[in-house]
């Protein structure tokens, strides 16, 4: 076995990770100081499964204040222990509560603004506030789910998170950028980054599909404008199928199309939040799944869907906002703690179901304006 010396080598690593390493990993060779004095670096090979090394061994790391990583290098593999353990600060509790607030108020004025009043005055703004209102909690509460599957998963997978933060924004179509929740840990592996970043979409179409379903029901479905300006939401395959199933009818015809009640609304604006996220690249959650499911080769695909979007901004402009975006998010690609450690048959499963979501729930043109 050869030991190098660096930055740290007055600390004498192998007195406790030799008999910690013993029947687990079969030590090659020891760089104390590695990655320019942060890390000790030991090559070898693994005796046990990468997934029961990872558990026996990442206590005893943080204990001795080092955060363990599982890497492979020129077919090697290769057990990093950075000195450093990551401290989470608490979370803000009032903040969630407010933004939440400003939020409900933000997609209840957004919506009697641009679709709830015939009229700018206040006896239009009442009239219109039971819908304005139906839509408002619809949609939160799908923003809602989506974001507490991200948390509640990722909380049962060890991982220190923030609540979720509702995001209004009153310019937007639905007064509201979505919701986000701050990781302010990193994934011990591929399968915890899989699953964290999966639960979020799952939970959300848990809520929209029967929020779509019963807004689906009591909308109507009525001649279209034969004058003035109106706006027309996209169809995406579920939505379309949806539509036929109540309706009977593949909506919009030329001549007809469903006039959606705010829960409609809100629920097709879930599934659109839905395959906006599942979107295979650079941070969305679909990019977290990608990752788990490819490793680094994840990267080529986030280039592909760059490009992708650029051209789908020929037919919705909107899309190139979305490739600037992913584009300046993908710079640097968050990795799990274990990227060895190989997903299970089930998980693999659940990766290809969520790119089979993100087909049914797409929409190429998710608002267009006839005159």
């Amino acid at each position: 076995m050869e030991q190098r010396s660096g930055a740290y080598a007055h600390v004498d690593e192998m007195t406790w990770l030799a008999p910690l390493l013993r029947g687990v990993f079969e030590v090659h060779d020891v760089t104390v100081g590695a990655m320019n004095g942060m890390a000790t670096r030991l090559r070898g090979r693994f005796l046990v499964s990468t997934e029961r090394a990872y558990e026996t061994l990442a206590p005893e790391f943080a204990a001795r204040g080092r955060t363990l990583m599982f890497r492979r290098e020129e077919g090697r593999d290769v057990m990093l222990g950075v000195y450093w353990v990551n401290r989470p600060k608490p979370n803000n509790n009032w903040l969630p509560v407010l933004l939440a607030v400003l939020t409900v108020v933000s997609v209840i004025v957004t919506y009697l603004l641009m679709y709830g009043m015939a009229e700018l005055s206040w006896e239009g703004a009442q009239a219109g506030l039971g819908e304005a209102a139906q839509f408002a909690l619809a949609l939160v509460g799908i923003l809602l789910a989506h974001e507490m599957g991200h948390y509640i998963v990722a909380r049962r997978q060890g991982l220190a998170v923030t609540p979720p933060y509702l995001i209004p924004f009153p310019l937007s179509p639905f007064g509201t950028m979505g919701a986000v929740i701050r990781m302010k840990d990193i994934p011990a592996n591929k399968r915890a980054m899989l699953l964290t970043g999966a639960a979020g979409p799952i939970a959300g179409l848990v809520i929209a599909l029967p929020v779509v379903i019963a807004g689906l029901i009591l909308s109507e479905v009525r001649p279209l404008p034969e004058v003035g300006t109106y706006m027309v939401e996209g169809n995406s395959l579920l939505y379309l199928s949806l539509k036929y199933l109540i309706h009977g009818e593949w909506l919009p015809s030329a001549t007809h199309d469903v006039f959606m009640h705010p829960l409609a609304f809100a629920g097709w604006a879930g599934l659109l939040v839905t395959a906006f996220n599942l979107i295979p690249a650079g941070q969305l959650d679909g990019g977290h799944i990608a990752y788990a499911l490819l490793g680094d080769k994840a990267r080529y695909l986030t280039w592909g869907i760059i490009a992708a979007l650029a051209a789908l901004g020929v037919i919705w402009p909107g899309w190139w906002l979305w490739a600037a975006l992913v584009f300046f998010f993908s710079r640097t690609q968050q990795e799990p703690l274990d990227t060895i450690t190989p997903l299970r048959r089930g998980e693999i499963a659940i990766a290809i179901g969520l790119l089979i979501m993100l087909v049914l729930t797409f929409t190429p043109m998710p608002l267009r304006i006839v005159n």
